[in-house]
């Protein structure tokens, strides 16, 4: 399952920075690289200690982590859901997302010119939102001309549920709020699927403040954190400067060490990596064995047939049954062998929802 994050932001508050810590980071566990796709598109593993340690105990031939897919979108402008600047660009690719990374500036430097003259980051963030309303719009407005004579009918019911969910849609947009404020039922949410409405995503706030303000924030991503309260957003305090030369370091022992200094616990880009996949619902579960130890993806409330889809369609179509091991219990115990010798290894049916950590074997007949 493979996630796309797209991060977002005016010019000259931190975002092409950010993308290039990214793309330097290596993992912070082991030395697991970062790969570019395209000038502005990489790869990069998920950070999860769990997958190391299960490694050292299975001493596999191979290990594979999940990967999320960073998108450094095109400068946004005024305008630009008029064409202005990059602006087209920058909308179909995040349109391609799956989430947003909105980097705000939180920081003060006389050497870092702001396109507005001073800090704002609150301004800044509705600069971007109204952009994305106004494309939202766009879309709305243009599905609803093609719905109206339909819901006129009062025959065609199914046209009527629409045309009235696109109206809730576009009164939101209208009133300045973004698609994902519309309260709304899940089957209206289908109404709208195919317009793919770029502020419908789920989107993480990511305040870049100076070095002093790492740790507690400052009186910006208060700002920031007050405009968005509404919102059921992330928000993510991150110091690109400092995550740079945190990246830059050759050994994970001299990262340990530069992040002790600080008074950190582990680099920024973890976290933000970490919180993506809470902001979208997602969870891993591992399999391990002799040739490779390996993390995937999953949503979570998945059932075990659908995991098993995960690392093949077959595996769901042809599911008997699934071994399952609990992360905890099998680093206690040291190994599936012995898991199974006093009853830790379960076996779960078509029903079994997955859990966060599970370390899972599949049988199935295709």
């Amino acid at each position: 399952m493979a996630l796309k994050c797209g991060i977002v932001g005016l010019p000259n508050v931190g975002k092409s920075t950010l993308f290039n810590c990214l793309s330097n980071a290596k993992a912070q566990a082991a030395n697991f690289p970062f790969c570019t796709i395209e000038p502005n598109v990489g790869v990069i593993t998920v950070p999860d200690e769990r997958l190391s340690k299960l490694a050292e105990l299975v001493k596999p031939q191979a290990v594979q982590p999940t990967t999320v897919e960073i998108v450094d979108i095109a400068g946004l402008v005024k305008g630009a859901s008029k064409g202005e600047g990059l602006g087209n660009k920058f909308l179909s690719n995040i349109r391609e997302c799956n989430a947003i990374l909105h980097v705000l500036r939180c920081f003060d430097d006389d050497n870092v010119i702001h396109v507005d003259g001073k800090v704002n980051p609150v301004a800044d963030k509705e600069i971007i939102d109204t952009e994305l309303q106004l494309k939202d719009l766009e879309s709305v407005d243009a599905k609803l001309k093609k719905y109206e004579r339909q819901a006129k009918s009062a025959a065609d019911k199914e046209a009527v549920k629409i045309y009235n969910t696109l109206l809730k849609f576009k009164e939101t947009l209208e009133s300045g709020k973004s698609a994902r404020a519309c309260e709304v039922s899940e089957e209206e949410m289908t109404y709208v699927a195919d317009l793919h409405l770029l502020t419908i995503k789920p989107v993480m706030y990511v305040c870049n403040v100076d070095e002093a303000s790492a740790k507690s924030g400052n009186k910006y991503v208060e700002q920031v954190r007050e405009a968005v309260k509404a919102e059921n957003a992330e928000i993510l305090v991150i110091t690109a400067q400092m995550e740079s030369e945190i990246a830059s370091l050759e050994t994970y022992e001299e990262k340990q060490m530069f992040l002790g200094e600080m008074g950190l616990d582990e680099p920024g880009v973890n976290k933000l990596i970490k919180s993506a996949y809470k902001l979208l619902n997602l969870q891993t579960y591992f399999t391990a064995g002799v040739k490779e130890v390996r993390a995937w993806t999953i949503t979570e409330g998945m059932k075990a047939p659908e995991a098993a889809g995960v690392i093949h369609t077959d595996f769901t179509k042809g599911f008997i049954k699934a071994e399952v091991i609990a992360y905890k219990d099998f680093i206690a115990l040291g190994s599936e062998a012995a898991c199974k010798e006093v009853g830790k290894l379960r076996i779960e049916g078509k029903e079994y929802v997955v859990a966060d950590g599970d370390v899972m074997h599949f049988r199935f007949n295709v």
